[in-house]
């Protein structure tokens, strides 16, 4: 059974696309399983950096079929602006991505409603790409999906519908002006014949590739903290990016998945709002950013940096399954005197013994931090797990002994080569 799933373990930001992107040279198929184009997946080549936002992050292998499965929301216009680029670079795209027939399409109007509605209730960070309107469509059985496209009479009923709907709610509720119904009609249907060469039933071909024996890399968006479920609701994303939601966004078994995989940062970052116990609002958390380069890949907006959480991280652990760690960004720590980990929280008084979902006690909670000193050098030189300092590997082990799971690799840098597996004994806390 050949799937292994590659997930976000924090609050997303992790560097998933450099994992990927390393594993995929082993690999046969990468298959993103759910979100949309508000994930930014950043793969360094040399001195070139790409930034995906729905392609994923296998496609710079040139042996690798990619697959956008049926879990994910799909922006037209980010998905054709993206194939171009990677064309423009010299990847070659066609033939090697295939795209759910069942994925659903996000449309202008979600892209709107999901801006005013940011800006006239709660705000939650979106990033304002019309994710978690066209999931709604989704869940209200009423959204477009991409097999809708081959008919135009079926495509043409659906989106009168749908905008009639959302004219009302846009011109009776926020006073904006109508949706043309004719001209998305128009800017759907040639996207149908720009894509139709891509698209086909993605979980036949996923479920016949696991028979033979191919192997598949399932990758997630966003991190598990966001999960709409798991996470930290209501500021999370709006579908699941953890272990479970490659089953369901891929529509795959279960028992064809043989490992999981967290990637998590050396240390702690969120971008938008929602409570976050270790974020420090100090000149440290700003020199973290600083060093870090915490800058959205997708917005570019700020990251809010903290240091490493060990109670979100069990909690992670927990509904994921995750085995295995690929620790990254461990080079930013490279100048600290000391390195907190955040070990518990206090409630009024008490230990709480797990992550809290609610958000009032989340909100609510101290972080307790032990510290560890630093390493005060670059890894940079490091090729080898034996050659990082001492400091650098007893941070990594405290980190993998209080989650409960094994270094896997970790990475010192942006670039493919910047990477170390830890050997056989560094890993055993499991």
């Amino acid at each position: 059974m050949p799937v292994q799933v590659i997930l976000g373990a924090q609050w997303g930001d992790e560097g998933k696309g450099k994992i990927v992107d390393m594993l995929s040279e082993q690999a046969d198929i990468v298959a993103r399983y759910q979100g949309g184009a508000n994930a930014g997946h950043t793969v360094v080549i040399g001195d070139r950096q790409y930034v995906l936002h729905l392609i994923p992050s296998g496609m710079f292998h040139p042996h690798i079929i990619c697959v956008i499965g049926n879990g994910t929301v799909i922006d037209p216009a980010a998905l054709m602006s993206e194939i171009a680029q990677l064309e423009a670079a010299g990847i070659k795209v066609s033939g090697r991505l295939l795209i759910s027939h069942n994925a659903h399409l996000i449309m202008p109007y979600h892209k709107l409603l999901d801006v005013i509605r940011e800006q006239t209730s709660t705000k939650i960070g979106t990033t304002g790409r019309g994710i978690g309107p066209a999931y709604i469509d989704k869940f209200m059985r009423t959204g477009i999906r991409i097999v809708d496209l081959l008919d135009r009479d079926v495509l043409a009923a659906k989106l009168k519908t749908n905008i009639e709907e959302k004219n009302r709610i846009l011109t009776r509720v926020y006073g904006e002006s109508k949706i043309d119904v004719d001209a998305i009609i128009a800017e759907y249907e040639d996207f149908d014949k720009r894509i139709d060469e891509y698209v086909t039933n993605t979980a036949v071909y996923l479920n016949q590739a696991i028979a033979a024996g191919k192997s598949i890399i399932a990758e997630g968006a966003q991190g598990a903290l966001l999960d709409v479920d798991h996470g930290t609701y209501p500021y999370v994303t709006s579908s699941n990016p953890t272990s479970g939601g490659a089953c369901t966004g891929l529509g795959i078994p279960p028992t064809a998945i043989t490992s999981i995989v967290g990637v998590v940062k050396a240390y702690s970052t969120r971008v938008g709002n929602g409570p976050f116990p270790t974020e420090l609002h100090d000149g440290t958390g700003e020199r973290l950013r600083t060093v870090g380069n915490e800058f959205g890949a997708t917005t570019g907006r700020p990251r809010r940096c903290g240091w490493f959480d060990a109670v979100a991280m069990r909690h992670s652990v927990m509904v994921n399954g995750i085995e295995q760690v690929a620790v990254t960004k461990l080079d930013v720590l490279d100048g600290f005197d000391e390195i907190g980990i955040c070990v518990a929280y206090e409630h009024r008084g008490k230990r709480l013994r797990h992550f809290p979902t609610d958000l009032r006690t989340l909100e609510d909670v101290t972080p307790v931090f032990e510290f560890f000193p630093g390493w005060k050098t670059p890894l940079s030189a490091a090729g080898r797990y034996e050659e990082l300092p001492e400091n650098a590997r007893r941070y990594l082990e405290q980190m993998a002994e209080m989650t409960g799971t094994r270094l896997w690799v970790v990475s010192t840098g942006p670039r493919r080569d910047q990477t170390i597996a830890p050997p056989v004994g560094a890993d055993q806390h499991r």
